[in-house]
């Protein structure tokens, strides 16, 4: 296990506040454990029922930094900002909590006041754009960068805008070549890395995703997404020695963290496991393709919003419906259509090619298999599998064997469960003891 460097101590609420790249890493410290979270949380806490101009800018400070995903935080935190003194440092993280919370038009606005008390104006420029893109204003985004075009080649965090940029338009290649050119100009770049690891990831090339992800959990505090990638990654490899290590090295900092005690024991369960590797292999390059999420390309708003509707999040799920569907939708007519197909045939796909295949593949089912009760319990048998609550394993295999509903579950049997790769008895008592409450069951040969 690669050594993780041990970050600075940096006081937030010292006489003077700490510089902007202080404050960055004592954000990436706190977040990278459970401990730091609650040492910082009881040190901020002290702090708010101080209402003096200067105690709120460190607080509000670091109720963002506390804040993460809780808007009600942010809101807290905004307050606080509000209170305090005007500088740079109030207004560019006004402009931060304004962005998290969705608020473009006040973080934009607070950032350009920053500019006016003497941030630097690189700096602006890219939250401007970074800001936009948040808001799906590609445009506006793409002007901010061009505005700065004189810094290719020059500022690492230049290339990385304008690779995150280039990723949202749906420009993976263009995205990759400008985060390599970002860690060109500083190596150590985590977000570069991380980014540019994940798309390799995505894309199959899983030897340079792990070089990528490793480099960033050798240097930087627990960096907790590059940990448990990696840990899938070295799982679908079949090295569960590996895959525990990044996981254990998570639940060391995080212990309660409930992705990674899941994956803990699903890597566990996988040891015991035998399946066919050069058959998996020959499946992993279309699998990462079926599940890559729609809101990775660059759709129109009435498509995005269609597909959103009828629950199609993953190239995957285009498969499992027809054109005739699409166009019986409410708003979506033949441009969005032209648009869906636009991303599948370069891929070699098209709509309603699972279902074709499994019109070819599937077995007869026999008749008193079909004469069930369905017609009562059709309303139940029509409901995603995602309602059981089931394990991510289990979860993972489901999706693998194209199980939606509850009513494809139920015409499975066993044995066919266990023959998805990394499904073992646990995943199956699991499934059954969740089906059974339901009153329903899977499908029996005797």
């Amino acid at each position: 296990m690669e050594p993780i460097v041990e970050e600075r101590q940096i006081d937030l609420f010292a006489e003077s506040l700490p510089s902007l790249e202080e404050i960055n890493e004592l954000a990436q410290s706190v977040n990278s454990s459970e401990k730091n979270r609650m040492d910082f949380a009881e040190k901020v806490e002290e702090q708010i029922s101080k209402n003096d101009a200067t105690s709120s800018l460190a607080t509000g400070v670091g109720l963002y930094i506390l804040a993460r995903n809780d808007q009600a935080i942010d809101n807290q935190a905004i307050d606080k900002l509000t209170n305090a003194d005007d500088c740079k440092e109030k207004f560019i993280y006004l402009a931060f909590a304004f962005r998290r919370i969705g608020n473009t038009e006040q973080a934009i606005e607070n950032l350009q006041k920053g500019l006016s008390l003497g941030a630097d104006s690189l700096t602006i420029t890219l939250e401007k754009a970074a800001t936009y893109r948040h808001a799906l204003d590609l445009d506006a985004a793409e002007n901010e960068l061009k505005a700065r075009a004189n810094f290719q080649n020059i500022s690492a965090e230049y290339h990385y805008q304008l690779a995150r940029l280039l990723e949202t338009r749906g420009l993976y290649e263009e995205a990759m070549d400008n985060y390599k050119t970002a860690l060109e100009l500083f190596p150590n770049h985590q977000r570069a890395l991380f980014h540019l690891a994940y798309r390799c990831d995505l894309t199959g090339d899983e030897d340079a995703a792990i070089d990528y992800y490793k480099q960033i959990v050798s240097t930087a505090p627990v960096y907790v997404s590059a940990l448990l990638n990696l840990a899938v990654l070295y799982e679908d490899n079949s090295n569960f020695e590996k895959a525990s290590q990044y996981i254990d090295k998570v639940l060391e900092y995080h212990p309660n963290h409930p992705r990674a005690s899941l994956f803990k024991k699903d890597i566990e369960s996988s040891k015991t496991m035998y399946y066919d590797e050069e058959k998996e292999k020959k499946k992993t390059r279309k699998t990462q393709i079926l599940e890559t999420p729609i809101s990775d390309f660059e759709l129109s708003v009435r498509s995005r919003n269609c597909l959103q509707k009828m629950n199609i999040r993953t190239i995957g799920d285009l498969l499992h419906i027809t054109e005739a569907e699409l166009l019986s939708y409410k708003n979506f007519g033949e441009t969005s259509l032209a648009e869906i197909k636009a991303i599948l045939e370069p891929k070699n796909l098209h709509l309603g090619m699972a279902i074709e295949e499994k019109q070819l593949s599937s077995m007869d089912i026999s008749e008193h298999s079909l004469d069930q009760d369905y017609d009562q319990n059709e309303g139940l048998l029509s409901k995603p599998v995602e309602d059981l609550q089931l394990s991510v394993r289990a979860r993972k295999c489901l999706q693998k064997l194209n199980l939606r509903a509850l009513g494809d579950l139920t015409r499975r049997t066993e044995a066919e469960l266990l023959g998805c790769k990394n499904f073992g008895v646990t995943s199956l008592n699991e499934i059954k003891k969740a089906i059974s409450n339901l009153g329903l069951s899977l499908r029996s040969l005797d």
